[in-house]
């Protein structure tokens, strides 16, 4: 969400695949495709899924937020579903707790790129795009030019969320797309791996419960809240307004410098904040919650973004983040 500049991350290659290329259905053409088509099961159903509630336990947001996502792209993961070779570790997201990648060569040398989100809402396939069913849940798959395809398991619609794979291969990306996905759904009904959630962990808060309605107000009225993955909220009124975010991610710890300053945010927690340019009417505070894994923390964070009122964009960044403060998890 606001990436650490000193890091390299090499994770844009899926967003600009999907961004950049015309929705279009997804083919079924096997002649592709180097890998053996007999090890890369279709699509469990056919035919539209009805658009109702999903009621099933094991893919409630409380759960899916501590779901480790590596897990599913190691190398007995990927081998087991015979897709090619797999050369390397996983390589998880360093700017998100849901989000791992790796790479497979399939028998004809060509290089497939996976990448799987846990909680999933952005670039979706839409619901004309669902094909049947993966583990009880709706499927639904969505090839993007020659090379790009998203397979996602729905895990709640209306607002939808999903485990979603996203694949960038040179031959047919939605088969190995579609396995993926469904072995992991099957993996999450059945004891998947999980993070450790020492006290006070914002891996378990649900971001959208850690603003009061009132200080969000403040700086949005009349605002909604949306989730935009299971770490993340979104409050908006209307296309035309302003909007702010509220998001916990891994990262390093934040520091005084290239755009940011500090600034007191109350309980003894320190902010920093960095306002956007001088056209924008834009600022983002971030802070240090606990510690999470080697040289890396829990981050916590706010984004406002004005439109038409330029205002004081951070002075209502930080009113946020002060409410954020007093709503998270504690030891």
């Amino acid at each position: 969400m606001f990436p650490d500049v000193r890091r390299c991350l090499p994770k844009l290659f899926l967003l600009v695949t999907a961004l950049a290329l015309p929705l279009a259905a997804c083919g079924q053409d096997l002649g592709k495709s180097n890998f053996a088509r007999t090890t890369v099961p279709a699509a469990a159903g056919t035919g539209q899924v009805a658009d109702g509630p999903i009621t099933d336990a094991a893919v409630a947001a409380d759960v899916l937020r501590v779901i480790q996502p590596c897990q599913f792209l190691t190398k007995d993961a990927l081998g087991a579903l015979g897709l090619g070779t797999v050369d390397d570790d996983p390589s998880p997201s360093s700017i998100a707790f849901d989000t791992c990648s790796n790479k497979v060569k399939d028998p004809g040398g060509k290089e497939m790129r996976l990448e799987l989100e846990i909680g999933s809402t952005t670039l979706l396939p839409r619901a004309d795009k669902t094909t049947g069913r993966a583990g009880g849940l709706p499927l639904r798959v969505n090839k993007t030019g020659d090379t790009g395809c998203t397979a996602a398991a729905m895990t709640a619609l209306n607002p939808d969320l999903a485990l979603a794979v996203s694949v960038t291969y040179a031959g047919d990306p939605c088969r190995p797309g579609q396995a993926l996905v469904e072995a992991v759904v099957q993996k999450v009904h059945n004891s998947p791996e999980k993070y450790s959630t020492p006290p006070g962990t914002v891996l378990t808060a649900d971001p959208c419960a850690m603003a009061d309605t009132a200080a969000v107000a403040s700086a949005v009225p009349s605002a909604k809240a949306a989730p935009t993955g299971l770490h993340s909220c979104w409050w908006k009124s209307t296309a035309a307004g302003p909007e702010v975010t509220v998001g916990f991610l891994p990262g390093l710890p934040p520091l005084a410098g290239d755009g940011y300053s500090k600034v007191d945010l109350g309980n003894g927690v320190t902010g920093f904040q960095k306002p956007g340019t001088a056209s924008s009417a834009r600022c983002k505070v971030q802070w240090q919650h606990r510690p999470w894994q080697g040289d890396d923390v829990e981050l916590a964070q706010v984004d406002y973004k004005g439109y038409d009122d330029k205002g004081d964009p951070c002075g209502k960044a930080v009113a946020v983040a002060k409410n954020v403060v007093t709503k998270l998890p504690r030891a």
